[in-house]
């Protein structure tokens, strides 16, 4: 350097001397500003705090200052202010006769110093406004890849994410509560933030670790930490767990349902193992006869599905799994499955019958690989006759017919039984319900008549009038025929008669029809129900009469009133002499052939078929006309 150099260093060194001894304004060392603290969108009060006489405050500026530059924004003059134009217009008044500034709608770009400054330059109070908003909730995305325990550097576990907050939070990991630190090839946090245009921030910070099998059930999960006005405060985001993948070590079997199986049961055996994800799988069952291991179907994830099960699915089963990662295979411990069966059960006589008053024996037989319990049942009835193989039928009576179910179950395993159903036929001519009974019906009306008889041999039925009968089975030994017929002046007068015969008898039953003018249309088309069964015999119901108990009964007392008034009145013109009389004094009284036949009133009985019993007859056997379960009273004697 030459001699010209060292004098210009020189006298550049005794200038700056100079001014720092002169004490330049804004140089010297400033007071720390006042701090004012506000949140975002609140209203900031900046209160000028100048030392001076109120008066002084009728003239000051007010500036901002922004990475040192300092900008006018608010003038006061004479006790009254002016906003400048800029960023600050139409945000600033004033308040406490001038002394405070007041700032409303407050944003992140606040967050600087405000100055006010009197007449004389010298006299400045500065302001540090501090400016807060809390983040929203932090979002936290696991990886759902999942990762390896046999990496070797650490793997992204999880994001969380903290949007619109100001300042930038702070961040902290947890992992079952315990927070998580860097740890070199162990755990790294990688944490960025962005600044919104409107100011706020948004923070990202990614957890990357290296896992252990033992982190497979781990909760981690992040923590905003940040400030207000009021204190500091946190904000935790929810818990997730990451995919850890790790190869099985072990692997076995599960059956569904656990404990006693039987067949019908849906089982389902699967295999399971410690690793993840979880290996190829396959089941292996043992042969009975060949004793060798056979490989059965399952699904894709790896499981047996016997539905329903069966006794030949016994046996004992293995799992195989085979670990694509690794390539190792893993066998399970073998396990014995036992499905609990009732074989078919088998009742014999298969068709037995016997004649009325003798005795027959039915057994039953069935196998089970678990101890068998027997029972008789009456199938109609479901009443309890016997415990045992065998049920003994001593005197047999033709209401002893029908169906009998041999019952074998397995106490030990609940709902584990088979049954079998038998019908006893005993011989005997056919049975009818009714010998007679009586229809109300409307002339020209189509009508269904029914009969029905049962009796071993089976019985056919025939009718004594034409028309289109269809013939059922109700049951073994029970037959009920229908038959659709035109009302016409012929069938009412003759009836209807229905036959039924067997090799051993015939019966019958007579049906009378009625015309009754009176009734409504709905009764066009008759029907007679099926019988009702009781005690495995047949038992027809009659026909129950439109008009009620209560009116027949009134209709005969008034009938018989009316005759004792009419009685009465011949008995007063009898003894006045008004009534001629024969040799004897006395002469006869009668009526007109045509009208005797009026005075017959029919009394219906009030007992319904079941307490009439069941009504038997051999070939060409028939009632008297007061036996047919209604009686008549004939008051014309």
């Amino acid at each position: 350097m030459g001699r010209s150099g060292l004098i210009c260093a020189f006298l550049l060194a005794v200038c700056c001397c100079s001014r720092r001894a002169a004490g330049v304004p804004g140089e010297a060392e400033q007071p720390e500003p006042e701090l004012v603290e506000v949140e975002v969108g609140h209203t900031a009060l900046l209160k000028c705090g100048l030392s001076h006489a109120q008066g002084n405050l009728s003239h000051v500026d007010w500036f901002s200052v922004h990475k040192e530059k300092r900008m006018l924004i608010f003038r006061v003059r004479q006790g009254q202010g002016q906003s400048e134009p800029g960023e600050y217009h139409n945000r600033l008044s004033l308040q406490d006769k001038g002394t405070t500034l007041v700032l409303t709608g407050v944003t992140p770009h606040d967050d600087r110093i405000f100055t006010c400054q009197g007449k004389r330059r010298a006299q400045e109070h500065r302001i540090r406004l501090r400016v807060y908003k809390a983040p929203e909730e932090p979002s936290i995305q696991v990886n759902t890849l999942g990762i390896s325990v046999n990496s070797e550097e650490p793997v992204e576990v999880a994001t969380c994410v903290g949007r619109n907050g100001y300042p930038v939070p702070q961040v902290t990991w947890y992992k079952n509560g315990q927070s998580l630190k860097e740890e070199k090839n162990r755990v790294h946090i990688q944490s960025s933030q962005t600044e919104e245009s409107n100011g706020l921030f948004t923070l990202r910070s990614v957890l990357q670790a290296q896992v252990s099998k033992e982190d497979k059930d781990a909760q981690f999960y992040c923590e905003l930490s940040y400030r207000l006005p009021s204190g500091n405060h946190m904000k935790e985001s929810k818990e997730v767990t990451v995919p850890v993948f790790y190869p099985a070590e072990r692997v076995w079997l599960e059956v569904e349902p656990e404990g006693m199986l039987k067949e019908g049961d849906r089982v389902e055996i699967r295999c399971l193992a410690d690793g993840n994800p979880q290996p190829h799988f396959s089941i292996i069952k043992q042969n009975l006869h060949t004793r060798e291991m056979e490989e059965e179907r399952t699904d894709d994830n790896g499981v047996l599905v016997l539905d329903p099960a069966q006794k030949e699915h016994s046996g004992r089963y293995e799992c195989q799994g085979l670990d694509l990662e690794t390539t190792t295979s893993l066998q399970s411990d073998q396990q014995e499955l036992v499905v609990n069966y009732v074989s078919d059960v088998r009742v014999s006589p298969a068709a037995p019958e016997s004649q009325e008053g003798s005795s027959l024996t039915l057994n039953c037989e069935a196998e089970s690989n678990q101890d068998l319990q027997f029972q008789w049942l009456r199938e109609k009835t479901g009443k309890l006759l016997a415990k045992g193989q065998a049920l003994q039928l001593h005197n047999l009576k033709r209401e002893e017919g029908g169906g009998y179910r041999c019952l074998a179950s397995v106490p030990s395993v609940p709902g584990l039984n088979r049954s079998q159903l038998v019908n006893v036929a005993i011989f005997g001519p056919p049975w009818m319900a009714l010998r007679e009974k009586k229809m109300w019906v409307k002339e020209n009306s189509v009508l269904n008549l029914s009969c029905e008889a049962s009796g071993h041999p089976r019985p056919s039925i025939v009718w004594s009038i034409q028309g289109t009968a269809n013939e059922q089975d109700q049951e073994p030994q029970s037959v009920l025929s229908v038959l659709n017929v035109l009302v016409t002046p012929e069938l009412l007068e003759t009836g209807a008669e229905c036959v039924a015969s067997n090799s051993l008898g015939r019966n019958t039953t007579i049906i009378f029809l009625e015309l009754d003018s009176n009734r409504t249309s709905n009764l066009s088309t008759s029907t007679v129900s099926p019988p009702a069964r009781a005690n495995g015999t047949s038992t027809e119901k009659k026909l129950t009469e439109p008009e009620s108990k209560g009116v027949v009964i009134v209709a005969v007392t008034v009938c018989v009133l009316v005759l004792a008034l009419l009685g009465a009145v011949l008995y007063f013109f009898y003894k006045k002499g008004k009534l001629p009389c024969g040799r004897s004094g006395k002469q006869e009284i009668t009526l007109p052939p045509s009208r005797k036949s009026e005075f017959v009133v029919e009394v219906k009985s009030d007992k319904l078929p079941e307490e009439m019993g069941l009504l038997q007859g051999s070939s060409g056997d028939k009632r008297a006309p007061g036996d047919q379960g209604e009686k008549y009273i004939d008051l014309r004697h």
